[in-house]
């Protein structure tokens, strides 16, 4: 039940506000006028715990959208992209999703977390209005009808956590996890996943999204002495804590989640990262994929752009920003900006090659991804290297 209550606080956020959206004049034009500029809103993590997410994801939408207008548009009508900050807080993107409904946006992406996300989502939900999420969480899209997402699953990324869990003939977990809505669940999940195989959970500890001190909970992750610990975060917390975790010499093997993919969990990691083992996209090494890898032509054009546009590697966030802008852009090239028709499209997306992975979206699944879509993947000299099998 406590999971339950705690999912619910962003939903509770947005439902203060969702009388002010849908007080809104709603846009009864976007079905009819498929003229003049197309308007896309991007509600991002831009500050604050989830920068490392947001800042690259509006580095991918201003790229794509500039792209995109010097090639003449979508079907001869340019697009305009408005960012807002929710400055990774669930009051700052409910506040910013209630100015987009106002603006009459044809469609919103974002935000970068789940729990910035869960606040958009009634929003989106109470004004028809369709919505790409780039959060983790299944709960932003379980049941919903205009709300859709990039990232993979936790179910899915727990699902190779058990899959190599039982390789390795561990029975015992230890999880250390983000205390927002990023990590509630995954415990519950995990002992759910690994059952058959008689995997459980027997340590939880939580940790603030901001947090930078983090000796209690490595301390007792030790104590509990299981096979393995996994450590379930975003960067910059998830990478103190496992400089943490070296620096009390805990031996039993380490994973982290998804929320790692990025060039800011190294840099601040360090060699602490060295040796962990994490489910990912297959964007961080790109390089490293066989030819033969439906991705792989993708993931290599998007890397060599992003890199010409700003002089670094693109983050796996970066890659669902990709993926949302581009959903979006052949909805809108197939069915206009009728908001009802771009929803029933975004449903419909079958084997559609994106850089998170490939998707196929039904009325049942708006994420579209299974554990497939991801990859295992170490750290070596500070350098993500595909696991070995």
């Amino acid at each position: 039940m406590a999971g339950i209550r705690a999912l619910g606080a962003a939903a509770a956020v947005a439902a203060l506000l969702v009388a002010t959206a849908g007080c809104a004049e709603k846009d009864t034009g976007g079905g009819t006028d498929e003229s003049g500029p197309i308007a896309v809103g991007a509600i991002l993590d831009i500050t604050g715990a989830g920068a490392s997410l947001g800042v690259p994801e509006r580095k991918t939408l201003e790229l794509l959208t500039k792209k995109l207008n010097d090639a003449g548009g979508i079907n001869g009508r340019k697009l305009e992209l408005t960012v807002e900050d929710n400055q990774s807080t669930e009051d700052g993107a409910a506040k910013a999703m209630n100015q987009m409904v106002s603006k009459k946006v044809d469609l919103v992406i974002g935000a970068s977390r789940t729990g910035t996300s869960l606040a958009m989502r009634a929003i989106a939900e109470t004004n028809e209005l369709p919505m790409l999420s780039m959060a983790a969480n299944v709960k932003v899209v379980d049941g919903a009808k205009w709300v859709f997402k990039t990232a993979q699953n936790d179910s899915a990324v727990l699902a190779n956590v058990v899959d190599y869990a039982k390789s390795k003939g561990w029975k015992t977990i230890g999880l250390a996890r983000d205390s927002s809505a990023f990590g509630e669940g995954v415990a519950e999940t995990l002992n759910s996943l690994g059952k058959a195989d008689g995997i459980s959970v027997v340590a939880t500890e939580k940790f603030a999204p901001d947090a930078t001190e983090f000796t209690a909970q490595m301390v007792n992750l030790r104590n509990a002495k299981a096979d393995a610990n996994l450590i379930w975060g975003i960067p910059p917390a998830a990478a103190l804590a496992q400089k943490t975790y070296k620096q009390l010499g805990i031996t039993a093997p380490v994973m982290q989640s998804h929320g790692i993919g990025n060039q800011v969990f190294l840099d601040t990691a360090g060699p602490a990262a060295d040796g962990l083992i994490a489910p990912v996209g297959r964007l961080v090494v790109a390089d490293q994929l066989p030819a033969n890898d439906p991705q792989k032509s993708v993931l290599t054009t998007f890397v060599n752009n992003y890199k010409a546009a700003y002089n670094e590697t693109p983050s796996t966030f970066a890659g669902h920003a990709w993926d949302a802008f581009q959903l979006a852009v052949d909805a809108f090239k197939a069915v206009g900006t009728d908001k009802q028709k771009v929803r029933d499209h975004l449903e419909q997306v079958k084997g559609f090659v994106g850089i998170t992975g490939v998707f196929t979206m039904t009325p049942q699944d708006h994420s579209g991804l299974g554990k497939e879509a991801l990859v295992l993947v170490t750290v070596s000299g500070s350098k993500w290297q595909l696991a070995p099998a």
